[in-house]
């Protein structure tokens, strides 16, 4: 939804050159040299614990009072708590500090606070390090420095010790400032560090900005801290040919800039802790696989989330929904859910209906319409309750006591319904009061799914304020995001107006500003300051465990803030976008950067949010936005409607690039299993496919689904080509299985009219498809064809591919309930022959529901087909017979404009059709192919 700072930021230019200055000033630009706060701490005694980790106590050197005293005295534990995890963990040795809460990030604690401290030891301890099976943390005791080493190479990862660095001094530890640093080589490239829109791309760029604290300001703000926070990077090396990644995590929620500098990277923390863990990969897969299993899996997602998605702020109605609904099908374009922003809400009220514009009766009507064709039905949720004495909502939250507090009172803001109390999250009645509002509004109108959106939490207004006597708030005309509370500003505590001023909004306001006042006060005394960016993780924490207690279904939830964790839980849109090109090339590195962050469901408004897309650009969003992940359209309630029928040519474009994606739904729900279980992003830069290759270390402008299909959209205006790197191997078209290209690593320029998006297919592949349809329900009973890819011409290669499929009702995704089925796929060519064969876990699902491969496309074979050598289950099949045919066709290979031609291997498509092949059972078949011509 719109929000204040999105309109306060228009003027976006402005903005960005004010950002850049206010934050280079506060600390150090390229040129300048940046502040040393102190000289550090020492190790003044170490042990081994019990539980396998080391604990060590640092002393402060020499005290200073920059941003606040020292704290004394420190505690260190260090363990391999994995093979391939490592955490360093330094907190206060005398007093408990803020860390963010074990019950929401279930992890192991550190030991508890040792009492007696030995302060002297006879052999000071100089230099050591702890190995583990892939890791090696060493320390130096004066002044207190540690690194991190790989094991295989000795690569030093992480390195705090400012030994001969102009760019950082040693750690520093306040309570409201924390400092460490780390030195980098040059070469390595780092990615994440968000929520940001990153004007550079996806690698992370040296000295643009990068604050981390959860605000709601729009997206259109370049290298601004945005609605979520991940303080996680990936950092990749190329090591004589050899590439190694790994990933650092600070688990810490409190407010932070980080500073990368190109050969360092600074941290400067206002509060928490230092809670840092290392994931070894060496793989970029790996290091998501390591850090998801730490964080929490990605959620499962029902497979209707993975069709069409249409929404708009502005549905004034119940009438304007149906006829969006009517309007997709007339003009055959998919559509799986149809979502209302808070047109449907009475006042914009949580959990209430309009009863004039969407009177109940009509609206269940219309759900069991909808539902009965499979259509599903998502509305939004802000986490602000109107001050209502007459509102049921209210009342029970005022009588449960969950509002966040300050001076002993609900904390009172202002958001869309007028006065609002913000609930909290941490408190555990507050999860049941909040799970009990949902199950009555479900009880009401039965959506499908919740959206969660201003949980940043957004405020139109600052400070403490009071609703205002004889005047009404809002008024109803004009804009609903003016404060018109009585409000004051509050600067009388450290918490509101902390010593070191992170860049906030890109222009260092107050922390507070546009929020829940930051020294507002959590269940059990916690303070607003330290939970601030762990909002919107709590709320989507208590509405999944809501969700999931009304039905037992699947839930499905849409947060815009979200944490480290967040992506077990919820899926994510990049919020309040621009209909711009620049808008359009920006999102897919902040979708790329979410699949690092564990949150692979995710994509951004196609056509933008606002003010209004042309009709070339929503013919190349969509083209885009059919590949995200996450796939909606959805606009603001100032710009024309955008929906993908008004204009014929992106109804074309709509039909062939959703067409595709329908096609593909088994494969992008195999993936989303994937993500599951494994953390695989769904969406994901090439270098989690093409580590080794450089080139692609900082491409931005094309992504891959799974680990082999690639997308390659026109991203600028006029533009009827694309030129497009293809990585080292053979690709082939999914819109003409025919065209093939063979890349040395290099860049092809591509045809690309209006409607028509490249997407390629990698070798030694086995992609799973269906033959598509208006509805994902539709779309998911229609025939399987599995499309086989081997190298071009290759005599010898072999293809491998997977597939999922499940009762996607049920809340876990996973074997063993007699409800899923999991199919490996594998082909080869060899001597002449071709096997396609499946084993297959689980088959009875697969049988249950009739599916059944019809037809088996081969691309890339030499030689020629011999049409009497075709075998299925052990059987010769004659072509023709039984209704199977086998048919071969010659590929046309697209030149780059190097190429001369000369000594290039021909290769065929060949397509078994006919097939009438159990998805549920194991399968194999073979032919027979002649000489190379």
């Amino acid at each position: 939804m719109f929000s204040p700072s999105s309109l306060l930021s228009l003027s976006s230019p402005y903005v960005v050159l004010v950002l850049v200055s206010c934050f280079n000033g506060g600390f150090s630009s390229s040129s300048s040299v940046p502040t040393k706060i102190g000289n550090g701490y020492r190790l003044i005694f170490a042990e081994e614990t019990t539980d396998g980790g080391f604990i060590g106590h640092l002393q402060v050197k020499q005290k200073n009072t920059i941003y606040g005293p020292d704290v004394p005295l420190l505690q260190l534990y260090v363990k391999h708590e994995t093979e391939d995890r490592l955490r360093v963990h330094i907190t206060d040795a005398e007093k408990q500090r803020w860390e963010v809460p074990y019950n929401l990030l279930p992890r192991d604690q550190p030991p508890a606070l040792k009492q007696t401290i030995g302060r002297s030891r006879k052999n000071p301890i100089t230099v050591s390090e702890i190995a583990g099976s892939e890791l090696i943390f060493s320390y130096t005791a004066d002044p207190f420095s540690f690194a991190v080493k790989r094991k295989s190479n000795g690569q030093t990862l992480f390195n705090s010790s400012s030994y001969g660095s102009d760019s950082f001094g040693e750690m520093v530890f306040k309570d409201q400032y924390l400092e460490i640093s780390t030195q980098l080589p040059k070469d390595a490239s780092l990615y994440g560090l968000g929520e940001n829109t990153q004007p550079h791309g996806i690698k992370l760029y040296p000295n643009d900005p990068y604050t981390l604290y959860t605000t709601d300001v729009s997206a259109i703000n370049l290298n601004t801290d945005l609605y979520g926070s991940h303080p996680v990077y990936m950092d990749l090396r190329n090591v004589g040919g050899e590439p190694y990644a790994h990933a650092v995590l600070l688990l810490n929620s409190n407010g932070m800039d980080v500073f990368y500098r190109g050969d360092s990277l600074t941290y400067k923390v206002i509060g928490g802790v230092f809670d840092f863990y290392f994931f070894s990969g060496p793989t970029p897969l790996g290091v998501v696989d390591q850090y998801t299993s730490f964080i929490g899996r990605p959620a499962p997602m029902p497979y209707w989330s993975l069709g069409f998605h249409q929404c708009r702020w502005g549905y004034h109605n119940l009438s304007v929904v149906e006829d969006v609904v009517e309007n997709y099908k007339k003009a055959q374009i998919p559509l799986d859910v149809i979502w209302n922003d808070d047109d449907h809400m009475d006042g914009h009220k949580d959990f209430t209906l309009n009863p004039m514009n969407y009177p109940r009766p009509k609206l269940l009507a219309f759900l069991d319409k909808i539902h009965s064709i499979g259509m599903k039905y998502i509305v939004i949720i802000d986490p602000g309750i109107g001050v209502n004495s007459s509102y049921g909502v209210y009342q029970r939250g005022i009588a449960n006591d969950v509002f966040i507090k300050y001076d002993g009172e609900p904390y009172l803001a202002q958001v869309w319904p007028g006065a609002v109390n913000f609930p909290d999250f941490l408190n555990p009645k507050t999860v049941a009061w909040w799970g009990d509002e949902i199950r009555r509004f479900h009880e009401l109108v039965p959506v499908d799914g919740l959206w969660i959106d201003m949980n940043e939490a957004s405020n139109f207004c600052s400070g403490k304020c009071t609703i205002p006597k004889g005047k009404i708030c809002p008024s109803g005309t004009g804009p609903g995001w003016i404060c018109c509370l009585d409000c004051k500003n509050i600067t009388k505590t450290r918490w509101d107006d902390p010593p070191y001023k992170i860049n906030a909004s890109g222009l260092q306001v107050p922390i507070g500003f546009k929020t829940i006042a930051t020294s507002a006060v959590h269940y059990n005394g916690v303070l607003e300051y330290d939970a601030h960016s762990l909002y919107g993780f709590s709320q989507a924490i208590a509405t999944h465990k809501a969700l999931q207690g009304l039905e037992g279904k699947r839930p499905f939830i849409l947060s815009r803030s979200t944490y480290v964790g967040s992506g077990r839980y919820a899926a994510h849109w990049t919020g309040d976008n621009k209909g711009t090109w620049e808008d359009l090339k920006y999102s897919i590195t902040t979708v790329m950067n979410f699949g690092i962050f564990g949150v692979p469901m995710v994509g951004a408004d196609i056509c933008g949010f606002y003010p209004a897309p042309t009709e070339e650009l929503c013919n190349r969003w969509i083209e885009v936005g059919a590949f995200y992940p996450f796939s909606r359209d959805h606009a603001n309630y100032y710009s024309p409607r955008q929906e993908l029928y008004q204009w014929e040519s992106v109804t074309k474009s709509a039909q062939n690039a959703l067409g595709m994606r329908y096609k593909l739904l088994p494969y992008l729900y195999t993936l989303n299993y994937m993500a599951h279980t494994s953390g695989a992003p769904i969406a994901r830069p090439l270098l989690f496919s093409f580590p080794a290759y450089k080139e692609c270390y900082g491409l931005s402008t094309q992504f891959l689904l799974g680990s082999s299909l690639m997308v390659s959209p026109v991203l600028e205006q006029g533009k009827t080509s694309v030129k497009a790197l293809f990585p080292p191997g053979s690709w082939y078209s999914v819109f003409d299985m025919t065209e093939t290209i063979v890349s040395k690593g290099q860049y092809f320029t591509l045809d690309a009219p209006l409607n028509v998006v490249n997407v390629h297919l990698y070798q030694n592949t086995i992609l799973p498809m269906q033959q598509g349809g208006m509805i994902s329900k539709e779309a998911r009973m229609t025939p399987f064809t599995l499309i086989v890819t081997f190298p071009a011409g290759a005599s010898e290669a072999q293809a491998k591919g997977n597939l999922y499929l499940d009762n996607d009702e049920l809340p876990e995704m996973k074997l063993g309930n007699g409800y899923s089925t999991y199919v490996d796929l594998y082909a080869t060519v060899k001597e002449g022959s071709v096997k396609i064969w499946s084993e297959v876990q689980e088959g009875k699902f697969a049988l249950d529901q009739g599916w059944k491969i019809e037809k088996v496309t081969v691309l890339g074979l030499g030689g020629s087909v011999d049409t009497s050598g075709l075998e299925i289950n052990g059987s010769p099949v004659a072509n023709g017979a039984s209704n199977v045919e086998l048919s071969s066709v010659e590929q046309i290979h697209l030149q780059d404009d190097d190429e001369d031609g000369q000594g290039k291997k021909k290769s065929l498509m060949v397509q078994i059709s006919g097939l009438n092949l159990y998805v549920g059972k194991n399968f194999d078949m073979s032919m027979k192919m002649g000489a190379q011509g």
